[in-house]
């Protein structure tokens, strides 16, 4: 109607007492064991097969703590923290440091295993080159390639720069399930429900060389992205779901 008054903007900041409520101790406590709960009960009354070229070689370098690097795209977080119940708890896992990633990583943590705060910026080349380290020196670690914040299914160069320096098998794998949402994220998280069926892929391990220059480091990170989009289409082929597609790569930001 002309003449009527425009209607006002919505306030869309988030209210502060409801963000010092989420960021205290106790709240996220509650929220690490409630999450920690969650999995475990899926996991419990859920069905997941155990499959792939890489599974063999995988199992043994756990049952014998063997150093490896493990890989999984960001989206298929979930389910891959129990994959293996105690043979996961030697693996240190690279984690954002933004308040998210602290939330997560109280949350792997209470699922056993050891993580290394992180990020993409100036916190997370001092993290990347801890976790660097311990696998120099005969650890293990899990990486999300395109973590902590995106290109979803793009991987970064972590995970090949860790496998490179270490000397050590980089194993691809992923997770998928028959019923449960893919939430609207970046990453398209895959949300498993209870009573569900799953599987799990490994990929054959990949053994990336020593001393590599830029080229190499780049066709390897392709290599992985390709081999982790792979297994992710197939998982999701077999448990009758459409396949999430990777982001678009020129949308990308410069690789990590």
């Amino acid at each position: 109607m002309h003449g009527s008054m425009p209607r006002p903007k919505r306030n869309r900041r988030t209210n502060p007492l409801l963000k010092r409520i989420a960021r205290s101790g106790f709240v996220q406590g509650l929220l690490v064991l409630l999450v920690g709960l969650y999995i475990r009960f899926v996991r419990l009354t859920s069905r997941f097969d155990e499959e792939g070229p890489g599974l063999g070689a995988l199992l043994d370098h756990w049952r014998g703590h063997r150093p490896m690097v493990l890989t999984f795209w960001h989206g298929r977080l979930m389910m891959m923290a129990r994959m293996r119940r105690r043979d996961l708890r030697q693996l240190n896992v690279l984690i954002s440091i933004h308040s998210d990633g602290e939330l997560i990583a109280r949350t792997i943590e209470n699922l056993g295993f050891s993580t290394v705060r992180g990020s993409s910026r100036k916190r997370g080349v001092g993290a990347l080159r801890e976790l660097l380290q311990v696998v120099e020196g005969g650890g293990s670690a899990v990486f999300t390639p395109d973590g902590p914040s995106g290109p979803r299914m793009r991987a970064q160069v972590g995970a090949i720069a860790a496998a490179s320096a270490g000397g050590v098998p980089l194993f691809p794998a992923t997770f998928s399930v028959r019923r449960g949402p893919l939430l609207r994220s970046w990453d398209r998280f895959l949300l498993a429900t209870p009573f569900n069926r799953g599987l799990y892929l490994v990929g054959e391990p990949l053994h990336v060389p020593p001393d590599l220059d830029a080229e190499g480091m780049e066709d390897w990170r392709l290599r992985l992205e390709a081999a982790l989009n792979d297994l992710t289409r197939e998982a999701d082929r077999r448990m009758g779901r459409a396949p999430v597609e990777p982001a678009d790569p020129g949308s990308a930001k410069a690789h990590r």
